[in-house]
């Protein structure tokens, strides 16, 4: 889904990220550089919203790499990525870019029985299939500068500090997450709910 502009969460979103000068610079680069519809997802937005509401310093927000995503199903071949990559890298080499062409995903990816998830058939599709639905967000910024937002399984969790598995998230790589990114110890206000085995 793309948020409704009247929805309060995504003006706090909006205001978020137009306030974080870097983000805006990254959003600009993506946007001049980037293939077309792309947007800066998962962890870049998730961990702004969340340092905000824990009241951690905007200056400390330096993620660790910075997800560029897209849908391009014309073009699956690793080289369309690395291309993309080295574009960003040019025009913003600030940015840990790490970019990815949801439309290949299924190429690559394997849940813990070794079985490929479905072909996204967009850009929202395959974000949805991300393993936490406040991870499943993207900003872009447009032609006449105005921020879009893809979030697939809205941003009610996002604001409310809820750790949640997506509907269609692997439970055991949802698991995994939870034990490898401590997330509850860098944001101990988290409501933490654990994914249900299939």
């Amino acid at each position: 889904m793309h948020t409704s502009p009247a929805d309060p969460h995504a003006d706090r979103l909006r205001a978020l990220v137009a306030a974080h000068a870097p983000l805006m610079r990254w959003l600009h680069a993506a946007r001049d550089h980037g293939p077309a519809d792309g947007c800066i997802a998962a962890a870049a937005i998730r961990s702004l919203v969340w340092n905000h509401l824990h009241g951690y310093p905007a200056a400390s927000h330096a993620p660790a790499d910075l997800d560029f995503v897209y849908y391009d199903a014309s073009d699956l071949s690793a080289r369309h990525e690395a291309e993309a990559a080295i574009r960003l890298r040019a025009a913003a080499p600030d940015a840990p870019w790490e970019v990815v062409n949801q439309a290949r995903v299924h190429l690559w990816r394997r849940d813990g029985a070794g079985r490929a998830p479905r072909p996204a058939t967009s850009l929202a599709d395959g974000m949805a299939a991300w393993p936490e639905t406040a991870t499943c967000v993207g900003v872009s910024l447009t032609r006449d500068g105005q921020l879009r937002i893809v979030a697939p399984h809205g941003l009610d969790d996002l604001f409310a500090l809820v750790l949640r598995p997506s509907p269609n998230a692997d439970p055991a790589a949802y698991a995994q997450r939870l034990a490898a990114k401590r997330h509850p110890e860098i944001w101990p206000r988290l409501t933490v709910i654990p994914a249900v085995p299939a």
